[in-house]
């Protein structure tokens, strides 16, 4: 995909350039885990999975139905940071685990985790700004443990008034879960709107099972 990229000039990234970031329609990315520089993505195309338009597969919604699995709301940031750097290659630095570890301190950062048994084995975390969540990265130690996580906080930023969640990018994981690409011009107009507004990811609870996100009511997904 095509994208501008732009030099981080300030010697360290912090909660208040992140949220100018976003807020701009950029986001920072590092080279590598090893590479302390950091630099801004403007993409030409931008991903973003429309809440009323998440598909669930009938094989993950029987799977839903039936695990045991539980899920929980902003008990583990760090945890779940570090799961989605716990690959070969990342773009998770040290400086980009301390900036959005600091911003999730003071509220704009959120992670849902995925916990087998009280073991951490899945996630999504992201920034909450406005109506607009930006979604950074997801994790799975488990067969479906991502696209769980990616259903249930779909349904629940829509529960809770958000309007637009943003990927930055379209993999083809993203991809069977309904994300789209759309151009730069559409992304900053619908994001114009969404920071326009306000909604509080804390509004109401986080279902505690996979399944009592499939139960009918507001920001069901489709199948």
């Amino acid at each position: 995909m095509a994208h501008d990229m732009y030099p981080n000039s300030p010697p360290r990234l912090t909660p208040d350039l992140l949220l100018r970031g976003y807020m701009a329609g950029i986001f920072p990315m590092a080279e590598a885990r090893d590479d302390d520089a950091v630099f801004w993505v403007d993409p030409r195309q931008r991903g973003v999975l429309p809440l009323d338009g998440v598909h669930v597969s009938r094989k993950l919604r029987r799977f839903m139905a039936r695990t045991e699995w539980t899920l929980s709301l902003n008990q583990d940031f760090a945890g779940v940071v570090a799961g989605c750097a716990d690959r070969d290659e990342t773009w998770i630095n040290d400086q980009i685990f301390d900036a959005y570890t600091a911003l999730h301190a003071m509220g704009f950062a959120h992670a849902l985790e995925v916990r087998e048994d009280g073991a951490l084995i899945g996630g999504v975390y992201g920034v909450a700004i406005g109506t607009a969540f930006f979604g950074e990265s997801m994790f799975s130690r488990r067969p479906n443990g991502s696209k769980v996580a990616l259903v249930a906080l779909c349904a629940h930023l829509r529960r809770c008034g958000y309007t637009l969640f943003d990927t930055q990018f379209v993999t083809p994981h993203l991809a069977t879960m309904g994300a789209v690409e759309i151009s730069r011009d559409s992304y900053r107009a619908k994001l114009r709107a969404a920071l326009s507004a306000k909604a509080d990811l804390t509004a109401r609870p986080l279902p505690r099972t996979p399944a009592q996100i499939l139960a009918p009511g507001p920001g069901q997904p489709r199948s």
